[in-house]
Formats: C-alpha cells, sequence, structure tokens
C-alpha cells in the first residue's frame, strides 16, 4: 500500500505544481512581466548571504513541463518498477532529481546554479548504477567524471565573477559581451553547457547513461539532465560573442551529424533514441548558436515531449519482451501491442517533423530559419543531411520494431494490459499531437516571416521523404552471400561507434596514463630507485657488515694485522 501512495501522491502533487506553473507562465508572458526574489539567509555586519529567485516566463513554463513530464513517469513507474523492492528510494531519487533541475532552472545567480547542476550529475549517478552491474558502474563513472569536467568550468566562472562585485549573472548578461574580462565567463558557461548536453567531444557519456531504469531515461533525456546546457546557455545568449556562436554552431551541427550517422547503425533499442536526443541537442545547440535563443527553447520543449512518450514506449516494449533490448529480436509488435506502437509511431513522427505534430512547428521554422541566415554551403548541406538522418533511423526502428517479421525467441503472451503504463502514455500522446500548435502561438508573438523560393521551402519535405525511404529500404537489406556490406566493416564500425568517441574517453584517458605511471613505477620505484636507494644502501651495508663480521669472528690474525696497519696510518698522520 506504502509503494502505491508514495507514487500516487508524488503524482499529484508535481501535476498540480506543473498546472500552476503553466497558468502563472501565460500570465507573466501576456504582462510581458518578470520577478527576482531575493532571500536573505545570513547577514554578518556588511556582509549578506543571499538566495536568487528568478521567475519569468521561461522560466515558469519550463518548470511546467519538468514537472508534468515527471509526474507521468513518476506514475509509470508505478506499474514499471513495480517488481523493485526499493521503489520508494527509487521515487526519493527521482524526485532529488526533479528538484535539482528546478533549482537550476530559477536561479539568476551562478552559486545557487551550481548546487542544481552538481545535484544533478550526483541523481544521475545514483540512477545510472541503480541495476547494480559492471556495465551500469562503468556508465555511471563516465556520466560523473565527463560532467566534472563542466563543474569545474561552472567552478572557474563563479571565481572569476569575483572581478565583478556579485554572482548574479543577470545584472551582467549584457556588459559581458563587450567586456573582454566578462568574455571569459561566456567561455567557460559555454563549456559547462557542452559537457551537460553532450556535444562533440564530451558525447560518450550519453548512450552509456541508458544503463539507468527506462522511467528515468524517460525523465534524464527529455526535459532534464541534458537539457539543463542549453537551458543555461539559453539564458547566458546575450554574452555569447560572434567568433563563440560560430564555434558552437559548428560543434552542434557535427553532433547533430555523427548522431544521426550513429543511430542508423545501432540496434539496441534505448541507444537509438538516446542517439537521437543528441542529434536533437545538437539542433537546439545550433540554432541558438545563430542567434535565435526563442526557437531554441521552442524546440526544446516540443522535443522533451515526444522524447519523454518515445521512451515510454520502448520502456512498455522491453517490458513485455522480457528485458530484451536489441530492435532485431522485435518485430510485428503492432498485432501484439497496438496501443503502445500507435503512440510510438506518433511520438517518432513527431520526431520526424511529420506536418501538425509537436516536432513539425519547431523543426520546420529552424530549417526555414536557417534557409534565411547567410550560412556556408557545408553546415547547410549537415542541417538538412542530418534532419534526412532523423527520418532515415526513425523508420528502420519502426520497421524493425512494430512493422516486419516477429523474430523474438520465445513464444510468449504479449499485451497491452499494463493499464497505468498506458494511462500516462496517453495523456503524454494528447500533448505530443497538441503543444507545438498551443506553444507556438504563445511563444511567437508576432507571426515570423520567411521568405524563400519555392525548392527551399519544400526542401525540409523532400529531405524528410528521402530519408524515410532510404530507412526503409536499409532496413530491409538481409544477410545474403550477395551482401557487400562486410566489405566496409571497418567504415560501418566507425560510424556506428560514435566516430569512436567512447574509445577517446575511456580507453585512451585510462590506458596511456596508467601505462606511462606503469612503466615509472617499474623504472623508478621497483628499478634504479631501488638499486641506488633503499634496497641498494641495505645490500652493501649487509655484504660490508657480514665481511666485518667474518673477520671479527674467524681471524684473529687478520683483525691484528689490519689493527696494525690502521695505528700505522693514524701515527703518520699525526706526524704530518
Amino acid at each position: 500500500m506504502m509503494n502505491i501512495s508514495i507514487c500516487i501522491i508524488s503524482f499529484f502533487f508535481l501535476l498540480i505544481f506543473s498546472l500552476m506553473n503553466f497558468i502563472f507562465s501565460l500570465n507573466f508572458l501576456l504582462l510581458d512581466y518578470s520577478m527576482i526574489i531575493e532571500w536573505e539567509l545570513l547577514s554578518l555586519n556588511s556582509n549578506s548571504l543571499v538566495m536568487s529567485i528568478l521567475f519569468d516566463w521561461m522560466s515558469m513554463m519550463f518548470m511546467s513541463f519538468v514537472l508534468f513530464i515527471s509526474s507521468m513517469v513518476i506514475f509509470y513507474s508505478n506499474e514499471y518498477m513495480s517488481g523493485d523492492k526499493n521503489i520508494n528510494r527509487f521515487i526519493m531519487l527521482v524526485l532529488m532529481f526533479v528538484f535539482s533541475m528546478m533549482l537550476l532552472i530559477i536561479s539568476p545567480n551562478l552559486i545557487s546554479i551550481l548546487l542544481g547542476w552538481d545535484g544533478l550529475g550526483l541523481v544521475s549517478y545514483c540512477l545510472v548504477i541503480y541495476y547494480q552491474n559492471v556495465k551500469s558502474y562503468n556508465a555511471g563513472m563516465i556520466t560523473a567524471l565527463m560532467n566534472r569536467i563542466g563543474d569545474v568550468t561552472l567552478l572557474i566562472a563563479i571565481t572569476w565573477m569575483l572581478n565583478f562585485g556579485s554572482w548574479n549573472y543577470i545584472y551582467y548578461i549584457d556588459i559581458m559581451k563587450n567586456d573582454l574580462y566578462m568574455e571569459y565567463i561566456g567561455i567557460l558557461v559555454m563549456i559547462a553547457a557542452m559537457t551537460k548536453s553532450a556535444q562533440i567531444p564530451f558525447s560518450s557519456w550519453l548512450p552509456a547513461a541508458m544503463a539507468a531504469p527506462t522511467p528515468v531515461s524517460a525523465l534524464v533525456h527529455s526535459s532534464t539532465l541534458v537539457t539543463a546546457g542549453v537551458y543555461l546557455l539559453i539564458r547566458f545568449s546575450p554574452s555569447l560573442t560572434d567568433y563563440m556562436k560560430m564555434y558552437l554552431l559548428m560543434i552542434g551541427v557535427i553532433t547533430m551529424f555523427m548522431a544521426g550517422l550513429g543511430a542508423n547503425f545501432e540496434f539496441d533499442l534505448k541507444k537509438i533514441i538516446a542517439l537521437s536526443t543528441l542529434s536533437q541537442l545538437g539542433l537546439m545547440m545550433s540554432i541558438l548558436a545563430m542567434g535565435n535563443f526563442k526557437l531554441a527553447f521552442f524546440h526544446l520543449l516540443t522535443h522533451a515531449m515526444f522524447k519523454a512518450l518515445l521512451f515510454m514506449c520502448a520502456g512498455c516494449i522491453i517490458h513485455n519482451l522480457k528485458d530484451t533490448q536489441d530492435i532485431r529480436f522485435m518485430g510485428n509488435l503492432m498485432i501484439h501491442m497496438p496501443l503502445t506502437c500507435i503512440s510510438m509511431n506518433i511520438s517518432n513522427l513527431a520526431l520526424c517533423g511529420m506536418p501538425f505534430l509537436a516536432g513539425f512547428y519547431s523543426k520546420d521554422l529552424i530549417l526555414e530559419f536557417v534557409s534565411m541566415d547567410n550560412l556556408n554551403m557545408l553546415m547547410y548541406f549537415l542541417f538538412f543531411f542530418s534532419t534526412g538522418l532523423t527520418v532515415c533511423y526513425s523508420f528502420r526502428l519502426c520497421y524493425y520494431s512494430i512493422t516486419g517479421d516477429f523474430n523474438f525467441y520465445s513464444l510468449h503472451s504479449l499485451n497491452d494490459q499494463s493499464w497505468i503504463m498506458l494511462k500516462s502514455m496517453m495523456i503524454m500522446l494528447l500533448f505530443v499531437i497538441f503543444s507545438g500548435s498551443i506553444l507556438m502561438w504563445l511563444i511567437f508573438p508576432i507571426p515570423l516571416m520567411i521568405c524563400l523560393p519555392m525548392w527551399m521551402k519544400i526542401m525540409a519535405l523532400v529531405v524528410s521523404v528521402v530519408g524515410a525511404l532510404m530507412g526503409y529500404e536499409i532496413s530491409k537489406f538481409s544477410i545474403t552471400w550477395f551482401s557487400k556490406s562486410m566489405m566496409f566493416y571497418n567504415y560501418s564500425y566507425f560510424m556506428g561507434f560514435m566516430w569512436f568517441l567512447p574509445n577517446i574517453s575511456t580507453f585512451f584517458v585510462n590506458y596511456f596514463p596508467l601505462m606511462l605511471s606503469y612503466k615509472l613505477f617499474k623504472n623508478f620505484d621497483q628499478g634504479w630507485n631501488e638499486y641506488f636507494g633503499g634496497q641498494g644502501i641495505y645490500n652493501n651495508l649487509k655484504k660490508s657488515s657480514s665481511l666485518f663480521q667474518f673477520f671479527q669472528d674467524n681471524n684473529m690474525k687478520i683483525f691484528l694485522v689490519l689493527m696494525i696497519f690502521w695505528l700505522m696510518i693514524l701515527f703518520m698522520l699525526f706526524m704530518i
């Protein structure tokens, strides 16, 4: 009874707070109103310790989305984690995670941002290693250590802000771009955001973090951990210089391209969805770098909805297929699990940018904005090619899991009877369908004037259709004598392994320093240092003392002769 109550109580509280935040955000948006509340914790002489909280339409809307998705995930966990004896601990960890995210969202102060930031890092480590096995421990360690880089850069930014009298960055945001010393803060925050949002070269932790339970993945990869970096950069966007924006654009586009390629070679259901998250984060970062932070925020919100639903559907499928995540063992699930597959299909189509679903409004607008901008040809090509790859892996995923042949290795009853999971998925489905258009009416008060020639206007649609056809054709390949794909094994391994990023960030970082330290240890500590140091002195003393012992014990004559020689030498010295 206690298990149900803690889930249900958390669900209701989060849902009520979500609705309240949404109503407030609409009010603040209509009035163009923002509010900073300062709470004095401690005052000592002229020093005061103040906790600042920023409420504006952006923070409150993002909070409402995070709380809504969290409430649905906790409701979903009630059934998904029902076999777990420590479900209370799991729910508490999720609530701590959500609280850390809230702290990050409403902070105009770098110190409280660091508290939320580190809270996210710590709790994500606890959640990634929740299933206690070697793979989870490794994944948790790479997640924690990769995010430490961002924590360190934030700490340096905090110390650098001592030059300016306050840690409330919100007051300095406009002068940061013009002040040479202030630019460093922008660079440090950008690096921190890149580690949290898993941009190249910090990408390898994001697919590894899939070792966490699926409800956690739904929360982490939609609206909390990975979007924290994007949100922070949205807040800091006025302080980014043109050089930083150009660099960020390049990083974002390459990340998007790399993740799209990798997802087409992956067979783990959760990792495909994780790589699609990485691709969308690259898209958000790049559009943010082009100067349109509202559009990046809009895509962040719509993406949170369909990505959470996609993970929920994946969890339902994994749950039904006895914890199998390999898409090659799935197939024709439409017959057995129609409601789950409908939800999965719709969220997949929203991800692809199917007209009038949530993803279409933000994604199509982003691509048209890119077409309007004066980007070079390479960036333009990578933007559209990555969009095609998104549709490609989505259709490949659909073919392998929803349609095709049923390939599961045991015949057992697959069904859609997990009602609690389905209820939360159905509520999410409504928002996946409607949230795009609602948010577009709310966030953009003036319709954006985008004037493009016909071929550029339909480019997004063309690459999507071509990508879909490619994905369908690729997934139909069978391994036969005629198959030439093994001739290109090295290329497919390179592209499917995220351009060797996991190797570079684990093996490269671990192996060479460890081997160097091992050689130093063997050659110095156990080599020359021993020879000339402790062991060498000990052996020499031992040999000489045993020689003197030999003289003293056995050969009185030799000892006496040596004494006479010794006395003679002393006399000679005295005479001189």
